[in-house]
């Protein structure tokens, strides 16, 4: 789990990696083979990897010869990194995830038993917002463990070009999809689509990036066709970066759903942070409020009994006639 780079999440987790789409505008090949040290030697440390099928996996991190973990030993080939999927116990606070950035979770050469894996993971942290990206949407309806209507999971999709737009109407039921846009290829015409547009929940909108020969500049009237599409059907878009120099600062949005916009803490965090006023009920910040402490002997360190609300806490000295000390710490 690395903290993101990516405009629109916060951390990416990425327990897979590796893809076999074969996309010419890819930023993740280039990434992948940048970090993935001698790979022909990679391939005879047959004691640090095991083989499913055709398919790669890593219970613990893949050390070099100078006892150093390479992150992407067989390059972009479909890796599983088991050791990752306990990463997130790391993060208390909610965060946006953006889940296998470096990989198709859902390509067809993806196991359904590695998908099982990762999804235990993200029903065991709801207090996370999981966005999930594909290229291969159709493969949602077919995995019959995927959990359905969850507003913290959020199902996507990615459209380049018109023939892509058909992947708009492969979502998950009564769940929270998305869009990624990027790179825009050509004129996507979405207001000329208006039923497939409407079952979108948020836009991300991006252009091609690096220096690949047959680079797609878009055009002024490509992104203002996305922008248009999405506020006839009221969807928050958020246009990255990459576009200022296309459509000026002035005309980026940065626009999130009102689900990504929320902080949610663990459980386990929860407990630890905030408590109950003993006095009104009332449930607030262990820091906000007054530590209620008592001996049962002298010489005995005072033990924490409750905590008490400042407004409770105020009434509660002004019946006994005593001034509201500043410490938030009182010994009964």
């Amino acid at each position: 789990m690395n903290k993101s780079g990516i405009e629109w999440c916060d951390h990416t987790w990425n327990p897979i990696t590796g893809c076999r789409h074969d996309c010419s505008y890819c930023y993740a090949v280039k990434m992948s083979l940048r970090f993935c040290g001698n790979m022909k030697r990679n391939m005879f440390q047959t004691d640090q990897y095991r083989m499913e099928g055709d398919l790669f996996v890593l219970d613990e991190p893949f050390m070099n010869e100078d006892g150093k973990p390479v992150i992407y030993p067989f390059g972009f080939e479909p890796t599983l990194h088991r050791y990752r999927l306990n990463t997130m116990d790391s993060l208390k606070m909610g965060n946006n995830i953006f889940v296998c950035a470096m990989a198709d979770l859902f390509g067809e050469w993806v196991p359904e038993s590695w998908i099982r894996e990762i999804f235990e993971v993200i029903e065991e942290k709801p207090q996370h917002n999981w966005l999930l990206l594909t290229k291969n949407p159709s493969r949602y309806r077919k995995i019959d463990f995927l959990p359905e209507g969850k507003p913290n999971i959020w199902y996507g999709t990615t459209v380049t070009n018109r023939e892509d737009l058909d992947r708009l109407n492969d979502f998950p039921y009564y769940s929270k999809s998305f869009v990624s846009i990027e790179p825009v290829l050509e004129n996507l015409e979405l207001v000329k689509h208006p039923d497939s547009v409407s079952m979108v929940d948020w836009i991300i909108v991006g252009a091609e990036t690096g220096r690949r020969k047959n680079l797609v500049v878009p055009e002024f009237e490509w992104v203002k066709d996305i922008v248009l599409a999405a506020d006839t059907h009221g969807i928050p878009i958020f246009m990255k970066d990459s576009l200022i120099d296309i459509v000026g600062e002035k005309n980026m949005r940065r626009d999130f759903p009102e689900e990504l916009k929320k902080k949610t803490i663990s459980k386990k965090l929860r407990n630890k942070l905030y408590d109950v006023c003993c006095e009104c009920g009332t449930v607030n910040k262990k820091s906000d409020m007054y530590t209620l402490l008592a001996r049962r002997e002298r010489g005995v360190q005072p033990k924490q009994y409750g905590f008490m609300c400042d407004k409770c806490f105020e009434e509660f000295c002004k019946e006994k006639g005593l001034e509201v000390p500043k410490n938030r710490k009182v010994e009964d």
